[in-house]
C-alpha cells in the first residue's frame, strides 16, 4: 500500500464485479499491503558479484548495452513496458529487459548475496532504507532533480546523508464522500475543513439513518496502521521516528488522532471492515459508509466494484486537524532502486531518469496507455512538474461524477508535508501499534493504553534490535 504503493490499478478501464481483497491489494500494494504475484526469475539475466561500476561514469551518448529491472509482476510492470520503445528511441543501443518478480521474496536475498541481482529494481518506500547498506548512493545524481521532487519522497529515501531510492509515485490522502448523502442530510461538503467537522458531519448522517456508519474503520492491522500513519503525517511531517530515529508515538500528534478514532468508535458512527472486502463495498455502495478520509487509490473501488452509487462519489481535499494545517498526508508509495553490485547501473539510471523525470516517460505512464486508455489515475507522480492541475494526465472519472481528479490530487500531492520518515522496522510494527489500534477501534483499549504498549512493545522488540 512498508510504505509500498499503490502499485496501482485503474478500475475505469478495467472494471471489476467483486474483487478479492487478495487480488486487489496485490495490485494496490499500498505502504507493505499484499503481496506481489510470483515472478520468473529464471527470465532474469544474472547479476555480478564482482566490484559495481561507479554510477555515472557512463555518458549518455555512449550507452550500450543490456540492463535488467525488476518490477512486481502485475499491471505497473506492464504500464513501464510503454515506457521502452521512447526510451530506445534515445538510447538505440541500449536494450532494457523489464521482468516481473515477488520482489518482496527475491529482492533482498539477492541484495545480500550479490547472486542473480538487477541492475535496478521497483521498491515500497517502506522497504527500501531497510535495504539501504546494499544499494547505490544516487545523491550526486539526483542532485539537478531534487528541487523538482516532491520532499516527502526524498526524505523517506534518504539514509543519512545517502539517496539510496529515486522516488516514483506518491499516494496523497483524500476525502471521499457521498454527494447525494451528505446533500440529503445537509451537509456541506465544502465545510469539512477540519476533523471535527467530519465528526460533525457523520452525527447528522447517522441522526437522519441510525444504521449509517459514514467513516470506515480498518479492521487489518496493516492497513489501519497506515491510516494513523496518514492522519500523523499531516500533523506533523513525521511516521513513528523522527529525523533522528526517536519514536515519536508517544506525541501530540498521535494523541489528536487516536482519541478523534476512539471518538468515531465510540459513538457508532465507524464501519468495521476490511478494505476492499465484500463487506465493504456493501457498506460503501449501500450507503452505510460515506465519508472516507483513505488513500487517492480508494478511487479503485469507487470506479470498479460500485454499482448503486456511481457518480455520486467525490473526492475533496482531507480535513485539517489546526486552522490552517496541512489537508494532505501520505499513505502508501514506492521508488526506483540500484543495487551496489548491480552490473550495469548507469543503464538503470538512465531508463529511471527517463521514465521518472522526462515528460515522454511519466506520460507514457499515467497518461492513456494500452493498459489503462483513460489513464493510471490511483496515483501521482513525485515530480512536481508533472504536478500541473491545469495539465492532467488522466481523464475524469465516471465514477465521481466526471470530477477531475486529477485536480484534486496534484494540489493534495503538493501539499504533503515534508520530513515523514519511516523506519527500516516499518513492516513489523502493525505487530503492536496496528493490533493495539485494532482494541481501540472495538472499545477494549484506551488511548495511552495503546500509546503506553505501542511503545514500550516497539521500542523493545524492533528499534532495540534495529
Amino acid at each position: 500500500m512498508s510504505s509500498n504503493s499503490s502499485e496501482h490499478r485503474s478500475a475505469a478501464d478495467q472494471p471489476v464485479a467483486g474483487p478479492s481483497r487478495r487480488s486487489l491489494l496485490r495490485v494496490l500494494g499500498a505502504a507493505g499491503v499484499g503481496a506481489a504475484a510470483v515472478g520468473a526469475l529464471s527470465a532474469c539475466a544474472p547479476g555480478s558479484s564482482a566490484a559495481p561500476k561507479a554510477l555515472g561514469s557512463v555518458a549518455p551518448s555512449q550507452a550500450k548495452g543490456s540492463t535488467t529491472l525488476w518490477f512486481k509482476d502485475d499491471d505497473i510492470l506492464k504500464v513501464f513496458r510503454g515506457v521502452v520503445p521512447s526510451f530506445t528511441k534515445k538510447y538505440p543501443a541500449v536494450t532494457v529487459n523489464l521482468v516481473g518478480v515477488d520482489i518482496d521474496k527475491k529482492l533482498a536475498p539477492a541484495l545480500i548475496s550479490g547472486a542473480g541481482v538487477p541492475d535496478g529494481a521497483y521498491l515500497g518506500d517502506g522497504s527500501v532504507l531497510g535495504q539501504a547498506e546494499h544499494l547505490t548512493d544516487l545523491t550526486s545524481l539526483m542532485a539537478k532533480y531534487r528541487a523538482d521532487t516532491v520532499q516527502y519522497k526524498l526524505d523517506v529515501n534518504t539514509d543519512g546523508q545517502r539517496l539510496v531510492g529515486i522516488p516514483w509515485d506518491t499516494d496523497p490522502g483524500l476525502l471521499y464522500y457521498r454527494e447525494d448523502i451528505l446533500s440529503a442530510a445537509k451537509v456541506d461538503p465544502t465545510q469539512l475543513t477540519s476533523y471535527d467537522a467530519l465528526l460533525d458531519a457523520a452525527r447528522e448522517i447517522k441522526g437522519r439513518n441510525p444504521k449509517a456508519q459514514p467513516i470506515p474503520l480498518e479492521q487489518d492491522p496493516d492497513l489501519a496502521m497506515q491510516w494513523l500513519m496518514m492522519l500523523v503525517n499531516q500533523q506533523q511531517g513525521t511516521g513513528m521516528v523522527d529525523s533522528a530515529g526517536k519514536l515519536t508515538i508517544d506525541t501530540d500528534a498521535f494523541r489528536t488522532a487516536l482519541t478523534w478514532i476512539k471518538k468515531v468508535a465510540d459513538e457508532g458512527l465507524g464501519a468495521r471492515s476490511k478494505f476492499a472486502s465484500t463487506a465493504q463495498i456493501a457498506q460503501a455502495d449501500g450507503g452505510t459508509v460515506s465519508l472516507v478520509p483513505w488513500a487517492i487509490w480508494y478511487n479503485f473501488l469507487v470506479q470498479g466494484t460500485f454499482k448503486k452509487s456511481v457518480g455520486h462519489w467525490r473526492a475533496a481535499q482531507l480535513p485539517a486537524w489546526t486552522t490552517g494545517g496541512a489537508r494532505s498526508g501520505v499513505m502508501g508509495g514506492s521508488s526506483f532502486v540500484i543495487p551496489a553490485k548491480a552490473a550495469n547501473p548507469d543503464l538503470a539510471w538512465l531508463f529511471y531518469e527517463h521514465a521518472v523525470y522526462s515528460a515522454e516517460g511519466y506520460q507514457a505512464v499515467f497518461g492513456s496507455n494500452s493498459v489503462y486508455p483513460n489513464g493510471l489515475n490511483t496515483a501521482l507522480p513525485s515530480v512536481k512538474s508533472a504536478l500541473n492541475p491545469q495539465n492532467s494526465l488522466f481523464k475524469p472519472l465516471a465514477g465521481l461524477g466526471n470530477e477531475n481528479l486529477w485536480e484534486v490530487g496534484t494540489q493534495a500531492s503538493l501539499a504533503i508535508p515534508p520530513g515523514y520518515r519511516i523506519p527500516t522496522w516499518f513492516n513489523q510494527a502493525d505487530a503492536y501499534l496496528g493490533a493495539n489500534l485494532q482494541k481501540l477501534m472495538d472499545g477494549k483499549m484506551s488511548v495511552d493504553a495503546v500509546i503506553k504498549q505501542s511503545v514500550s512493545a516497539i521500542q523493545t522488540n524492533l528499534v532495540d534490535r534495529a
